[in-house]
């Protein structure tokens, strides 16, 4: 007895040191909350998202660089910032830079420098670049398949070599950086086009790793009450009928849709409980997306009611007759007695 008594003391302090490891006291662990709360804030609850995620990191830890494919507005900014602070370079800078909205006649001097007296208009002490502004962390660049031409081939230069000459300079910048890539287009196509370096794109896409849309994530309904408790500060509740809209609905604007949508609806309720009637026409319209979604979309709201079909038309905000109309057009019939098929 003395001896299970005190293999059990021995268990308890093994067990209290393997705590006080993981979760150490201070600054250790407020760095550790805030890496747990990236890791929900991109994935969610997504199985999808947390295998990107899984992989993503293994390979950022190996210096692979990352292409993540996508809709425009799928969150592709927001996981390269949680990837990177969950990476090993976490307390290194994160710069973004989205070639699609830097003036062609710019984007140059933006990205790699200039030094004093470069050009003229250039800033009296010269500027160093978004790439050597990413030194000892992690460089985002967005929308790069609309990166121009003439540049491509000097970004492939500054991948390979890993240094920087800026404008006006002759001696280069060495530079250690993740590079995270994103675009929604197509780059084979473009490749095969003529449109984007084939030697980039190997350069850049180590791993292609695709963001799934908004409609396709299986934690759709918890992240429109993500959402709406950031927009409203968690004042805001939704009616059931217009969380159904909102469930069903396609988003093919994504986030950024989704999140115009809530501001909307804040912005016309009166009591912060959103209804059908607070939510953009396009919302509150009968569902606009693919057959397959649409009816997986109609069925879960079904299952969810039990089968009360009357319930069901109250939460879409619709007639029994136009509830039935949309059960059959999508094949989801109803026997008598109460069964389905």
């Amino acid at each position: 007895a003395a001896a299970l008594a005190r293999m059990a003391a021995r268990l308890v302090a093994y067990r209290a040191a393997a705590a006080a490891a993981v979760l150490p006291d201070g600054p250790e662990l407020a760095a550790h909350r805030a890496r747990l709360g990236a890791a929900a804030r991109v994935c969610g609850s997504d199985p999808a998202m947390k295998r990107n995620l899984e992989l993503a990191q293994h390979l950022a830890q190996r210096g692979v660089p990352i292409l993540l494919a996508g809709e425009t507005g799928t969150g592709k900014e927001v996981f390269a910032r949680g990837l990177h602070e969950l990476s090993h370079r976490y307390a290194g800078p994160f710069v973004a830079v989205n070639c699609a909205s830097i003036p062609e006649a710019l984007i140059e001097s933006e990205l790699f420098g200039y030094r004093k007296g470069a050009f003229t208009g250039a800033a009296r002490g010269g500027y160093r670049g978004r790439i050597l502004q990413a030194d000892g962390g992690t460089l985002f660049l967005d929308e790069i398949g609309d990166m121009p031409l003439a540049l491509q081939a000097r970004l492939l230069r500054v991948l390979e070599a890993r240094e920087v000459v800026p404008l006006g300079g002759e001696q280069a910048v060495n530079v250690d950086l993740q590079v995270v890539s994103a675009t929604h287009r197509d780059l084979e196509a473009a490749v095969r086009a003529g449109r984007f370096r084939e030697d980039l794109y190997y350069r850049l896409c180590g791993m292609l790793i695709e963001l799934p849309p908004l409609r396709r994530r299986a934690d759709r309904r918890a992240l429109l009450q993500r959402v709406l408790a950031e927009e409203s500060q968690g004042r805001a509740v939704l009616a059931p009928a217009a969380l159904e809209l909102l469930d069903a609905h396609a988003w093919p604007g994504n986030f950024r849709e989704l999140r115009n949508a809530v501001k909307v609806a804040l912005a016309l309720t009166a009591d912060d409980v959103i209804r059908p009637e607070h939510l953009p026409p396009a919302v509150a319209a009968a569902p606009h997306i693919a057959p397959g979604d649409e009816r997986g979309a109609l069925l879960a709201s079904i299952e969810r009611q039990r089968w009360n079909l009357s319930a069901v038309a109250r939460c879409l905000g619709i007639s029994r007759r136009t509830l039935y109309r949309r059960m059959h057009r999508l094949g989801i019939l109803v026997a008598v007695g109460g069964g389905h098929g």
